[in-house]
C-alpha cells in the first residue's frame, strides 16, 4: 500500500497563481477546483490512500516563540477566501483533510507520515510538498518527499545530496541557515556549505562546542525548535482511515458551485473504484 500526503495550502497557492497567469480576473473558487483536480488525478493514477493537510489559519504556536515567524498578513483576499472552501470541498469529495490550527500543515504531514510509516501494511509514504523542513520526515526509501516543482522524488540519499546532511539533521541545518519562507534568519555568516560541514563534524547543535556558535548558540537552538516538525498530532487511528471511498452526497453541490463539469465526469468515472 502507498500512502499519499498532500500539502493542501501549497497546492492552493500554486493553482491560484497559476490561474492568474491565464485569467484576467481571479475565479472565486478557481484554485479550489485546481486542487481537487490534482487530487483526482492522483486517484486516477491508482492512489487509494490519500490525506491532505491545510493551514486552517496561517499562525501557529511558533508565532509565540519568534515574533518574526510567518503570519497570514499579505495573503491576498481572493486567495484567503478559498481556504475554508478548499477544506469543505475536499471533504465532500471523500478525501481525508486535516485543517491545522495550533499546528501547521507541515506538522500535519509530519504526523501523518509518522503514523502511516508505523503500519506494516504501508510499503511507502509519499509527501507531496516543497517545504524544506519536510525533508526531515524522509526515512530511507520508505518515506519520501516529492518536489512539486521538479517532480524529483527524494529518499534519504536524495536529501543528503541536496542539503549535505541526513534527514534527521534538517532542523539543525535550517536553524543555522535560516528559512526566509517561515520568517527566521538563521545564524549570520553561516551558509549551506558551512552548516553542513559543522553538522557533519559535531552532530546536532546541542553537541556543538561553545566556540562554534558563540553568542548565536541560544538563537540557533530557538530556530531549531521552530524548524522541528511535530509528529504527535492524533490524526487517525489506523491507516485504513485514509482510504478513498468515493465522493459524498454533498459533492454534487460543490461541483455546481465550482462550475467544473470535467471534475464531475472524472469523479463519476472514479466512483466504481472507491
Amino acid at each position: 500500500m502507498l500512502v499519499h500526503l498532500i500539502d493542501g495550502t501549497y497546492e492552493l497557492f500554486r493553482h491560484f497563481y497559476g490561474l492568474r497567469r491565464f485569467k484576467k480576473e481571479d475565479p472565486p473558487l478557481g484554485a479550489v477546483a485546481g486542487v481537487l483536480g490534482t487530487v483526482l488525478e492522483m486517484i486516477e493514477g491508482g492512489a487509494t490512500h490519500v490525506g491532505v493537510a491545510t493551514d486552517h489559519v496561517i499562525e501557529s504556536f511558533r508565532n509565540d516563540l519568534w515574533p518574526g515567524y510567518k503570519t497570514g498578513d499579505g495573503v491576498e483576499p481572493a486567495l484567503a477566501a478559498q481556504f475554508q472552501p478548499l477544506e469543505d470541498a475536499l471533504a465532500a469529495a471523500g478525501v481525508v483533510v486535516w485543517p491545522m490550527v495550533e499546528l501547521e500543515a507541515d506538522d500535519g504531514l509530519a504526523s501523518a507520515a509518522h503514523l502511516a510509516s508505523e503500519s506494516s501494511e504501508v510499503e511507502k509514504v509519499c509527501i507531496w510538498a516543497n517545504d524544506k523542513d519536510l525533508a526531515q520526515c524522509v526515512r530511507g526509501d520508505r518515506v519520501v518527499q516529492v518536489d512539486r516543482r521538479s517532480g524529483a522524488i527524494r529518499n534519504a540519499a536524495g536529501v543528503r545530496a541536496k542539503f549535505g546532511v541526513d534527514p534527521e539533521r534538517i532542523p539543525d541545518f535550517l536553524a543555522l541557515t535560516g528559512d526566509p519562507q517561515d520568517g527566521y534568519p538563521g545564524v549570520a555568516g553561516i551558509g549551506a556549505v558551512t552548516a553542513a560541514r559543522l553538522i557533519d563534524r559535531y552532530g546536532p547543535i546541542e553537541r556543538f562546542p561553545p566556540e562554534a556558535l558563540g553568542t548565536s548558540r541560544e538563537p540557533a537552538l530557538l530556530f531549531k525548535t521552530l524548524a522541528t516538525l511535530r509528529t504527535d498530532a492524533p490524526l487517525f487511528a489506523t491507516v485504513d482511515a485514509l482510504r478513498w471511498r468515493g465522493p459524498t452526497s454533498a459533492f454534487a453541490d460543490w461541483l455546481t458551485r465550482l462550475e467544473a463539469p470535467r471534475l464531475t465526469e472524472r469523479a463519476e468515472r472514479l466512483r466504481p473504484r472507491a
